[in-house]
């Protein structure tokens, strides 16, 4: 089992990804927008997200300090880019 953290409206929650399968950057996506529409994640609905709210998104992936898998779907951040002048 996996744990995706979803970003999403300026709030952030966590939905546990029951499959052992790879799940590819895009099924992330398409889950996340699914969830939010169902209001599958504690205290946070958005049931008229559009199919490509997250289509920008960046999605990371670690392993968490007891082993579990990590999925961050969240906003791209200016951090590292080169400055505007």
């Amino acid at each position: 089992m996996a744990i995706l953290n979803i970003t999403y409206g300026g709030v952030s929650a966590d939905y546990p990804l029951d499959t052992n399968l790879p799940v590819s950057d895009a099924d992330v996506r398409r889950i996340a927008v699914e969830v939010l529409r169902a209001g599958g994640l504690r205290g946070v609905s958005f049931p008229g997200v559009a199919d490509g709210a997250f289509d920008h998104y960046v999605v990371d992936r670690f392993t968490g300090a007891r082993g579990e898998a990590r999925i961050y779907l969240r906003p791209k951040v200016p951090f590292g880019a080169a400055a505007a002048r």
